[in-house]
């Protein structure tokens, strides 16, 4: 982002900033109105409030992620000092890592080229090439890992993509969160084709899977629906979650063909029919519970992430069975995206600084946890997790604008 933006930024923002100002203050001091002004351009001043704080040196690296203010330097010292002096390195937000036996990963790290994009969710297309989506910058982009050479694509207007997945014909797809749409890319010239939402109340195509007949599945959270996009035809299917405010999010296929997807909203796991959209809840035990993401076992099993609870669970659909375990750092550790290799369950503890990453040996209920980096800063988050076809983890820092390949098999990358 430039910094000839900046007064547009101050002059666009002054309404976020009145419409938070009752539920958040930051600390009365010099240059508050002007990271006010300028950091709500893009987020709300409450980040700042919650995060775990930094040194001079670590506040300039993480703004530098999300703007450019190099043609002003006046108003670059007065954000900087501003963040120094009232927001500090603290212990907060401070995890516990759990030591074991499995080696520390070693994590490859690529920064994405538009500044304050959010990129996340990467995903690995058949030519090994990996795709993400910017959110904030309303991009699309890919990475040639063996060259570190990155491209990106800009998308129709209002498109906000949240999730990008790749068809069997090595097609991009993405979610157009901010528009009501579904988009397929062209890998060679980034032209998208849009598919729109039939019902003007489904506003927010979220996380999609593909399953084995090419038929896309997709939650749309904020609209509380869940919905299935033919390819072929166009024809897109929607209906509303049994459970009012459920907020469907995470999606996955079992081994049927079957959708299931988490309730971010509500205690709930759903299973959704492939040929009638019939919907069977599964009530987990505690009702506060709400949940991020889910991922299937190749035993069927469902894994999934108890968001609010700060915990991991397990649900067996032979029989029914519920079992919850305390994530390592406690409670307010916000688990979110999870991912299941060669039988281990992956995840992430985003309500920490650093983000962490766990592992957990379903064979002997023991946990390991490391810290994701994020450049020089402890900023995360993590809100999705997919594996690579060797069995490695494609995982991202949104807030740093970071791609992250993690070799979990070894400790030495095999790339």
């Amino acid at each position: 982002m430039s910094g000839l933006r900046i007064a547009s930024l101050v002059l666009a923002s002054l309404g976020l900033v009145a419409a938070e100002a009752a539920a958040q203050q930051l600390p009365e001091a010099a240059g508050r109105g002007t990271v006010e002004g300028v950091c709500t351009g893009c987020h709300r001043t409450n980040v700042i409030n919650q995060s775990s704080g930094y040194t001079h040196r670590e506040w300039k690296e993480l703004v530098g992620t999300m703007i450019d203010l190099s043609a002003s330097k006046q108003t670059e010292d007065e954000i900087l000092n501003y963040l120094t002096t009232n927001f500090p390195p603290n212990t907060r937000r401070a995890p516990k890592q759990v030591s074991g036996s499995h080696p520390a990963p070693q994590f490859k790290e690529w920064t994405t080229p538009t500044l304050g994009q959010r990129s996340r969710d990467p995903v690995e297309a058949l030519d090994g090439s990996i795709w993400w989506v910017g959110q904030f910058g309303n991009v699309i982009g890919r990475i040639d890992p063996k060259t570190g050479e990155m491209k990106e694509f800009q998308l129709p207007a209002k498109a906000l993509p949240h999730s990008v997945n790749i068809d069997a014909q090595g097609n991009p797809w993405y979610t157009g969160n901010g528009n009501g749409t579904i988009g397929r890319i062209d890998p060679r010239t980034g032209e998208a084709t849009v598919f729109k939402m039939p019902d003007a109340a489904a506003s927010d195509p979220h996380t999609a899977e593909f399953d084995r007949d090419g038929i896309m599945w997709f939650s749309l959270q904020q609209s509380n629906m869940f919905g299935r996009l033919d390819p072929k035809t166009g024809e897109v299917k929607l209906v509303k979650s049994k459970t009012g405010g459920a907020k469907p999010y995470g999606v996955k296929i079992d081994a049927d063909g079957n959708p299931w997807y988490a309730c971010n909203g509500s205690n709930c796991l759903v299973k959704v029919d492939k040929a009638t959209m019939e919907q069977t809840e599964v009530k987990l035990p505690i009702p506060a519970t709400t949940v991020r993401r889910l991922d299937i076992g190749e035993d069927g099993t469902i894994w999934y992430v108890n968001s609010s609870q700060g915990r991991l669970g397990r649900y067996n659909p032979k029989t029914g069975e519920i079992k919850e375990w305390d994530s390592p750092s406690g409670p307010q550790s916000h688990p979110y995206a999870i991912a299941v290799i060669d039988g281990i369950v992956w995840y992430n503890e985003s309500g920490m600084r650093p983000d962490m990453l766990v592992r957990f040996d379903p064979k002997t209920e023991t946990f390991q946890s490391w810290p994701i980096p994020s450049g020089g800063v402890n900023a995360g988050i993590i809100r999705h997790m997919r594996p690579t076809r060797d069995g490695d983890l494609l995982i991202h820092q949104s807030s740093t604008n970071r791609i992250i390949l993690v070799p979990v098999r070894s400790a030495v990358p095999t790339r």
